[in-house]
């Protein structure tokens, strides 16, 4: 099988996907700021292009391949976060630039130490393209990686985005040791919340109870190797913000959401009470006890 997919990002995520795909037996060419080749040449005559850069990197990324990527060749974002300058997705900002591509969303439990030790897991791929959707799942499914297609790109993307704030909280929970009534309680309002976003921004419901949603979401709220989850753990052991980031390999993607969601939040009254405390919990204004206290003794309501 002849080269045919480029990678950009030679992190963990990149080289996991990298991984997968030569279990198929493609040759992907992998590139990297630091790696002296020319982007744009990387992907001449590749069926797919597969960004697994971190969310700061996805505009740069976008700005050295403009006039250099066909209209038949699909793009892949494997990024999960939001813009802070312009609010806006991976996804929407691959849109904005290649209006006339198909764009397809690979998202869900998927921890890339895991996937590099050959551990079985499943994904989604998300497209209004069903072709393109079709092929990036035969490029990465294999027996031990199973790939789901699926028709909703925006609840997919967002419901990876939003649960990285919700790791954060996980990880404070059990930082602080408060057992496991109180993490399955807030988790499951956590979902609430990723439910209320996504449904604003046009997702539809049962997306979120899906691989990449509740999927996602018990995965990195659970697992040490989530960053998101470390940076709330840190947090939740008196730790400053600067400490554990110090501490911290690769990037969480959790911090920069949670600020921009909370613009979004507040902007258009779309109530998210656990990502309003973590917001103020990175922001230094509350303690991680002091933010349970918070949550614990809001006012009383109605499940649903």
């Amino acid at each position: 099988m002849t080269d045919r997919i480029t990678i950009i990002g030679a992190g963990a995520w990149g080289g996991a996907l990298a991984k997968l795909t030569q279990v198929n037996g493609y040759e992907p060419t992998i590139w990297s700021r630091n790696c002296g080749r020319d982007l744009a040449e990387t992907t001449l005559d590749r069926t797919a292009i597969i960004s697994a850069v971190s969310m700061s990197g996805v505009r740069a990324v976008i700005d050295r391949l403009q006039d250099a990527i066909a209209p038949h060749q699909i793009i892949v974002t494997a990024t999960k976060g939001l813009d802070a300058q312009t609010n806006l997705t991976p996804a929407q900002l691959w849109y904005q630039a290649f209006p006339h591509n198909p764009i397809v969303i690979l998202s869900g439990p998927n921890l890339s130490l895991e996937i590099q030790q050959g551990l079985p897991a499943a994904t989604v791929v998300a497209s209004h393209n069903a072709d393109a959707a079709n092929t990036v799942q035969e490029i990465f499914s294999s027996p031990k990686f199973r790939v789901y297609t699926n028709d909703d790109p925006v609840g997919v993307e967002i419901a990876g985005t939003v649960k990285n704030v919700i790791a954060i909280a996980a990880g404070t929970c059990d930082g602080l040791k408060l057992g496991n009534n109180a993490k399955s309680a807030l988790l499951t309002r956590g979902l609430a919340e990723i439910i209320r976003i996504g449904q604003y921004w046009g997702g539809n419901t049962a997306t979120f109870y899906g691989l990449s949603g509740l999927g996602d979401l018990l995965t990195t709220c659970n697992s040490p190797l989530s960053r998101n989850y470390q940076v709330g753990y840190g947090l939740a052991q008196g730790k400053g913000l600067s400490e554990v980031l110090g501490d911290l390999q690769g990037t969480a993607e959790g911090i920069n959401t949670t600020k921009v969601l909370m613009q979004i939040a507040n902007n258009n009254q779309i109530y998210m009470p656990i990502t309003a405390l973590v917001d103020r919990l990175l922001q230094g204004e509350i303690t991680a006890p002091e933010a349970i206290i918070a949550l614990m003794s809001r006012d009383r309501k109605s499940e649903y």
